[in-house]
Protein backbone atom coordinates (compact mmCIF):
# COMPACT_ATOMS: atom_id res chain seq x y z
CA UNK A 1 0.00 0.00 0.00
CA UNK A 2 1.30 3.46 -0.73
CA UNK A 3 1.99 5.97 1.72
CA UNK A 4 -0.58 8.78 1.20
CA UNK A 5 -1.75 12.14 3.45
CA UNK A 6 -4.65 14.34 3.37
CA UNK A 7 -4.13 16.22 6.62
CA UNK A 8 -5.55 20.11 6.70
CA UNK A 9 -4.72 22.60 9.94
CA UNK A 10 -6.63 25.73 9.36
CA UNK A 11 -6.50 28.65 12.37
CA UNK A 12 -9.60 31.51 11.54
CA UNK A 13 -12.43 33.30 12.22
CA UNK A 14 -15.83 31.94 11.74
CA UNK A 15 -18.03 34.05 8.92
CA UNK A 16 -21.58 32.56 10.68
CA UNK A 17 -22.86 30.83 13.33
CA UNK A 18 -22.34 26.92 13.16
CA UNK A 19 -25.72 25.58 11.81
CA UNK A 20 -26.39 22.21 13.17
CA UNK A 21 -28.89 19.59 11.22
CA UNK A 22 -29.68 15.21 11.80
CA UNK A 23 -29.27 13.29 9.25
CA UNK A 24 -31.53 10.29 8.31
CA UNK A 25 -29.61 7.90 10.69
CA UNK A 26 -29.29 10.27 13.67
CA UNK A 27 -26.13 11.46 12.70
CA UNK A 28 -25.72 15.42 13.50
CA UNK A 29 -23.68 17.49 11.02
CA UNK A 30 -22.23 20.70 11.89
CA UNK A 31 -21.41 22.92 9.35
CA UNK A 32 -19.89 26.26 9.20
CA UNK A 33 -17.45 28.99 7.22
CA UNK A 34 -14.14 29.85 8.35
CA UNK A 35 -12.35 32.61 6.94
CA UNK A 36 -7.99 32.62 6.61
CA UNK A 37 -5.79 35.41 5.95
CA UNK A 38 -2.71 35.41 4.05
CA UNK A 39 -0.69 38.99 4.43
CA UNK A 40 2.20 39.82 1.79
CA UNK A 41 3.82 42.44 -0.09
CA UNK A 42 2.50 43.34 -3.98
CA UNK A 43 4.25 44.72 -6.58
CA UNK A 44 4.26 48.25 -5.13
CA UNK A 45 5.69 47.07 -2.11
CA UNK A 46 2.52 47.40 -0.01
CA UNK A 47 0.98 45.13 2.57
CA UNK A 48 -2.05 43.30 0.76
CA UNK A 49 -4.47 40.65 2.78
CA UNK A 50 -5.82 37.71 0.90
CA UNK A 51 -8.69 36.39 2.74
CA UNK A 52 -9.66 32.32 2.00
CA UNK A 53 -12.72 30.86 3.04
CA UNK A 54 -13.30 27.44 3.48
CA UNK A 55 -16.53 25.40 4.46
CA UNK A 56 -15.85 22.49 7.25
CA UNK A 57 -18.07 20.12 8.29
CA UNK A 58 -17.75 17.59 11.13
CA UNK A 59 -20.50 14.65 12.36
CA UNK A 60 -21.35 14.09 15.80
CA UNK A 61 -20.01 17.48 17.99
CA UNK A 62 -20.87 17.88 21.21
CA UNK A 63 -23.72 20.62 22.51
CA UNK A 64 -20.90 22.74 23.48
CA UNK A 65 -20.20 23.89 20.12
CA UNK A 66 -23.51 25.36 20.00
CA UNK A 67 -22.12 28.30 22.30
CA UNK A 68 -18.94 28.19 21.03
CA UNK A 69 -18.58 28.30 17.11
CA UNK A 70 -20.36 31.75 16.57
CA UNK A 71 -19.72 34.14 13.97
CA UNK A 72 -15.77 36.19 14.13
CA UNK A 73 -14.63 33.61 17.02
CA UNK A 74 -11.56 32.51 16.57
CA UNK A 75 -10.82 27.93 16.33
CA UNK A 76 -8.33 25.99 15.67
CA UNK A 77 -9.62 23.46 13.21
CA UNK A 78 -8.02 19.87 11.73
CA UNK A 79 -9.27 17.39 9.75
CA UNK A 80 -8.92 16.54 5.51
CA UNK A 81 -9.95 17.88 2.19
CA UNK A 82 -12.92 15.99 0.84
CA UNK A 83 -15.13 16.48 -2.39
CA UNK A 84 -18.22 15.73 -3.06
CA UNK A 85 -20.68 16.26 -6.32
CA UNK A 86 -24.31 16.44 -6.21
CA UNK A 87 -27.08 17.71 -8.55
CA UNK A 88 -28.48 20.63 -7.72
CA UNK A 89 -32.09 21.90 -8.01
CA UNK A 90 -31.83 21.92 -12.41
CA UNK A 91 -29.96 19.18 -12.45
CA UNK A 92 -26.66 20.46 -12.46
CA UNK A 93 -23.75 18.34 -11.45
CA UNK A 94 -21.76 20.49 -9.00
CA UNK A 95 -18.48 19.54 -6.98
CA UNK A 96 -17.58 21.16 -3.18
CA UNK A 97 -14.51 21.15 -1.88
CA UNK A 98 -14.69 20.93 2.21
CA UNK A 99 -12.91 20.46 5.20
CA UNK A 100 -13.80 17.45 7.33
CA UNK A 101 -13.28 18.68 10.71
CA UNK A 102 -11.80 15.54 13.07
CA UNK A 103 -10.79 17.73 15.91
CA UNK A 104 -11.94 21.65 16.40
CA UNK A 105 -10.21 24.15 19.34
CA UNK A 106 -11.90 27.35 20.34
CA UNK A 107 -8.96 30.05 20.33
CA UNK A 108 -11.02 32.65 22.60
CA UNK A 109 -9.86 33.09 25.91
CA UNK A 110 -13.91 32.87 26.90
CA UNK A 111 -13.42 28.93 25.87
CA UNK A 112 -9.70 28.07 26.81
CA UNK A 113 -10.96 25.63 29.88
CA UNK A 114 -13.12 23.34 27.56
CA UNK A 115 -11.85 21.45 24.45
CA UNK A 116 -14.04 18.62 23.83
CA UNK A 117 -13.35 16.03 20.80
CA UNK A 118 -15.53 14.92 18.35
CA UNK A 119 -17.64 12.07 19.85
CA UNK A 120 -15.53 9.15 17.73
CA UNK A 121 -18.07 5.96 19.08
CA UNK A 122 -20.58 7.68 16.58
CA UNK A 123 -18.21 8.04 13.19
CA UNK A 124 -19.15 7.37 9.86
CA UNK A 125 -16.84 6.84 6.89
CA UNK A 126 -18.17 9.89 4.58
CA UNK A 127 -20.21 12.75 4.57
CA UNK A 128 -22.02 10.95 1.94
CA UNK A 129 -22.65 8.55 4.48
CA UNK A 130 -24.06 10.83 6.82
CA UNK A 131 -26.03 12.80 4.62
CA UNK A 132 -28.03 10.27 2.48
CA UNK A 133 -31.18 10.64 1.43
CA UNK A 134 -30.78 14.83 2.02
CA UNK A 135 -31.91 17.76 0.02
CA UNK A 136 -29.19 18.75 -2.71
CA UNK A 137 -27.85 21.93 -0.70
CA UNK A 138 -23.66 21.53 -0.84
CA UNK A 139 -23.53 21.27 3.07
Amino acid sequence: MAFSLNKIMLIGHLGRDAEVRFSTDNYSITTFSLATNYSYKNKNGEWTDETTWHNVIAINLSDYYKEVLKKGKKVYVEGRLVSRTYEDKEKVKRTVYEVRAERIIPLDPSSENIKPEIDESKTVDSVDEATSQEDDLPF
